[in-house]
């Protein structure tokens, strides 16, 4: 909702539905039915990436008519969900028979699960509505089990009167209860609405470690594509992520539950610029470990391949992109992120192992004449 709304106007707007009169029109919107094939093709593709990958206990909250229930459990997943509207939850029992699911009636805000825990808190468009949404999250992260995840579809929907809660104040809210949190826009992909749509829509997935495994150190993997035409290589430019917009930067991403570095390069690929490239395609040009100014480490795979596999980049996520360019290697911009710029040039100069380390008082982008914090190891 529309941060100049109080919590009690947040409810008082959600009060006025009546959410069993809507039941029986809920699904004609493409993104609650799921109707069109493309569109739950979309959230289905969108689901597998926010869920587990091994079969998991899914307590969806404000359920609805349960059209993401069903993904969930068509996906392999064991479903819970709680709604409001008995008519709604009546749907939503229809819905999902002959699956391993169970749908309760119940206030989105107290879950009737007593003292059951999940493997996973799904919820879509349901906290922007609720009063005090800071205590809600509290009480939704003590339903998870250990080593958990909270995966939250949310908003700020219209352009006159917007109402919903922005994807920085969310995280805001976040951010101290989570181990990670991570927010992925999702208003560029018209797929997901059966139309194109211009308000901010994203979702948010906050991870939760195993408190047996804390005192373990992990760190995030990252991989980033070398693309080269001849001496040129393509960079993105950064935009509406909330890190280092305006910069460039390779393609590039995060190695997701069960993936190898090779794989989660090839679907990075895929996703961001259109490419279909096979293993063969690839080489393994450069490991880098890295730390962002007052971040954690995170280890990066640079992967190299040549202009013409896989197809003709295009930028396929304007929202997260605001254009693709090529650059020459032997002079490549200022206007960076710092590390890539650093792994680019350490890949330039032959090299395979980087340590790039910021201090916290770094500047996330590429300085000119500024100290250095690329060490290559291996080397004098």
């Amino acid at each position: 909702m529309n941060s100049d709304l109080s919590s009690g106007q947040e409810s008082t707007v959600r009060a006025a539905v009546d959410w069993d009169a809507e039941a029986a029109t809920f699904d004609d919107e493409p993104d609650h039915g799921l109707r069109d094939p493309d569109v739950r093709d979309a959230w289905a593709g969108r689901m597998k990436e926010w869920l587990p990958s091994a079969r998991s206990h899914i307590l969806d909250i404000g359920c609805g008519t349960g059209s993401l229930s069903l993904v969930a459990a068509e996906q392999g997943h064991r479903v819970t969900g709680v709604d409001l509207s008995p008519r709604m939850a009546e749907r939503a029992r229809a819905k999902l028979a002959g699956h391993d699911a169970e749908i309760l009636v119940g206030d989105a805000a107290a879950p009737p699960v007593g003292d059951r825990r999940f493997d996973v808190v799904l919820v879509r468009h349901v906290l922007w509505a609720l009063p005090d949404p800071e205590a809600v999250l509290r009480r939704w992260c003590g339903l998870l089990r250990q080593g958990g995840r909270l995966v939250l579809v949310e908003g700020v929907w219209g352009e006159k009167s917007p109402v919903g809660i922005p994807a920085h104040r969310l995280a805001d809210m976040l951010t101290p209860l989570a181990a990670r949190v991570h927010t992925e826009r999702l208003s560029g992909d018209a797929r997901l609405w059966g139309r194109a749509v211009h308000d901010e829509r994203y979702a948010v997935v906050a991870t939760f470690p195993d408190p047996r495994t804390a005192a373990r150190h992990t760190e995030v993997v990252d991989v980033h594509l070398i693309l080269r035409r001849g001496d040129e290589v393509l960079l993105a430019r950064r935009a509406g992520t909330g890190y280092a917009d305006g910069l460039l930067h390779a393609p590039s991403g995060h190695v997701e539950d069960g993936e190898d570095v090779r794989t989660a390069v090839i679907r990075e690929a895929h996703e961001e610029v259109g490419l279909d490239l096979a293993p063969d395609d690839l080489r393994a040009a450069l490991v880098m470990q890295h730390r962002g100014p007052g971040g954690q480490p995170r280890i990066g795979w640079f992967f190299e391949a040549e202009y013409g596999a896989g197809g003709e980049p295009v930028n396929r996520e304007p929202d997260k992109c605001s254009g693709l360019s090529w650059h020459p290697l032997a002079a490549l911009p200022d206007d960076m992120v710092a590390y890539c710029r650093a792994g680019l040039d350490a890949y330039r100069a032959g090299h395979r192992f980087v340590l790039h380390w910021h201090e916290d008082g770094d500047a996330i982008a590429y300085e000119p004449g500024g100290v250095s914090r690329a060490r290559m190891l291996g080397e004098t």
